[in-house]
């Protein structure tokens, strides 16, 4: 049988409304009495009928968060730190992989909706701005994180990809290499877009010219490491070092320098972007420029906790450092 609110007040020996309160974290009922009713109904079993409570309350107590896969080690942190924060803030959070297509995501925005969550953290693809604008619009508040939707006002957490790949190339540059092969993503996201500046800015400085058959892009994948590594390493004057700034690429990556028996950092010289425990365990360690996922996992949380809370939506955009890390990956080039 179902076990109701009423039995619950009934075993804890409260009333129903106090045995709402307890349940729901309101402030009104004293840390004992909702630490009690709390056991009593975890002990029966209770479960709260999450949409009869939206319905009464307008808040579902449900946020929705999406993310584009979760071979990407800053949206495993993301999803991590999202969820664990906001259980304890008594929500539930519901994940959705929207595979980097503007109708998958779509569908999932729409869903969410249906499911009247109360707030929404998105690592957005860029084609359906206008569809959170309109959960904005609707009093649902939408927190971007990792990338922006150009052309909307929305609040966004972002990391600080320019300076990043500046801070990552200028390290390889100051080894002593010239030929630094780039392995980016879209240039239609924002991460894409500002590593490929940050890249072109630490070689403009350095007074060399963009080549761009040093410069690979594609897809957020695994396969773009291999295509791209393969064309690179293929060359006449093959570059000394590789700076993968697309980070599902970079297993790929680890599987051709094997393929091709190359000695890292003897025979090239490796560096990664976005930190994973997996490239501190390599061997030799990869060296990183890390992106800061766990700060912006934080501050998106916190904004959105904000904006539950009512306050306004200035449609800021906050940036969070990166840092590079260095490990056994890169080595200086010989003089000749």
């Amino acid at each position: 049988m179902t076990v109701t609110l009423r039995d619950v007040a009934r075993a804890a020996d409260v009333s129903i409304a106090t045995a709402s309160r307890a349940l729901a974290g309101s402030s009104l009922t004293n840390h004992a009495t909702q630490k009690h009713v709390i056991q009593v109904a975890a002990a029966l079993g209770y479960r709260t009928n999450t949409f009869a409570r939206a319905l009464k309350t307008k808040r579902s107590r449900l946020i929705g968060l999406t993310v584009h896969n979760l071979e990407n080690a800053s949206f495993q942190v993301l999803a991590s730190v999202v969820q664990t924060r906001m259980q304890a803030l008594g929500y539930q959070v519901i994940l959705s992989i929207s595979a980097d297509d503007p109708e998958q995501e779509r569908n999932i925005f729409k869903t969410l909706v249906d499911h009247s969550v109360d707030g929404l953290i998105a690592v957005p693809n860029g084609a359906n701005g206008a569809q959170l604008l309109a959960m904005e619009h609707a009093d649902i508040p939408v927190i971007c994180a990792v990338r922006r939707v150009e052309g909307a006002t929305l609040e966004s957490v972002l990391a600080g990809d320019l300076d990043g790949a500046y801070a990552g190339t200028k390290h390889l540059l100051d080894l002593g290499h010239r030929r630094i092969g780039l392995i980016v993503g879209m240039s239609d996201t924002t991460s894409g877009k500002e590593r490929l500046a940050g890249y072109k800015r630490a070689l403009q400085e350095a007074g060399l010219p963009i080549d761009p058959t040093l410069i690979q892009a594609g897809r957020y994948a695994p396969e773009t490491g291999v295509v791209a590594a393969n064309a690179l390493l293929s060359m006449p004057g093959p570059p000394s070092a590789l700076f993968v700034a697309n980070h599902e690429s970079s297993l790929g990556v680890l599987r051709v320098v094997s393929e091709r028996g190359l000695s890292i950092p003897d025979d090239l010289s490796l560096l990664f972007y976005e930190d994973s425990p997996w490239f501190e365990w390599q061997r030799p360690a990869i060296s990183v420029v890390d992106s800061g996922a766990a700060e912006m996992a934080n501050l998106a949380v916190d904004r959105l906790v904000q904006r539950l809370s009512g306050v306004a939506n200035s449609g800021r955009e906050y940036r969070v450092g990166s840092r590079l890390i260095q490990r056994a990956s890169c080595r200086a080039v010989e003089a000749h």
